[in-house]
C-alpha cells in the first residue's frame, strides 16, 4: 500500500513539473508588436515603390508617408484565434489606416528570429 501511496504521489509531482506553459509563437509575435496591430503582409514595400505607388492611385488616397513602410496584401493576425494565427508571409505591426487589407500603413518588420 505504501508503494502504491509512493507512486501516485510521484506521479502527481511529475505532473506539475509538466504543467509548466509552452511558449506559443503567437505570443511572441505579439510581444514584439508593442504599437499597432499585428498584420501578415505578403509583402512590406517602401511608399515611394512604383506598384504601391499605382495601389494608391487606385484607390484614389494620397500616401501620408512616401518614404515609410507600407504592407500590401495583409491580413490581421489573431493572437488567441484558433487556426489561422501562423503567418507565412512577412509578420508586420501597423500604425496606420488600412485599406480593406490591399495596403496597410506605418508598418515596421516584426524579428521573428527572437
Amino acid at each position: 500500500m505504501n508503494l502504491k501511496q509512493t507512486f501516485v504521489f510521484a506521479l502527481a509531482a511529475s505532473s506539475f513539473a509538466f504543467a509548466k506553459p509552452i511558449l506559443d509563437r503567437r505570443d511572441t509575435l505579439a510581444n514584439e508588436c508593442t504599437t499597432g496591430t499585428l498584420q501578415c503582409c505578403n509583402s512590406v514595400q517602401k511608399g515611394n515603390n512604383s506598384t504601391v505607388a499605382l495601389l494608391f492611385g487606385l484607390l484614389g488616397v494620397v500616401n501620408p508617408d512616401p518614404n515609410g513602410l507600407v504592407g500590401v496584401t495583409c491580413s490581421p493576425l489573431s493572437v488567441i484565434g484558433v487556426g489561422g494565427s501562423s503567418c507565412s508571409a512577412q509578420p508586420v505591426c501597423c500604425t496606420g489606416n488600412s485599406f480593406n487589407g490591399l495596403l496597410v500603413l506605418g508598418c515596421t518588420p516584426v524579428n521573428i528570429n527572437v
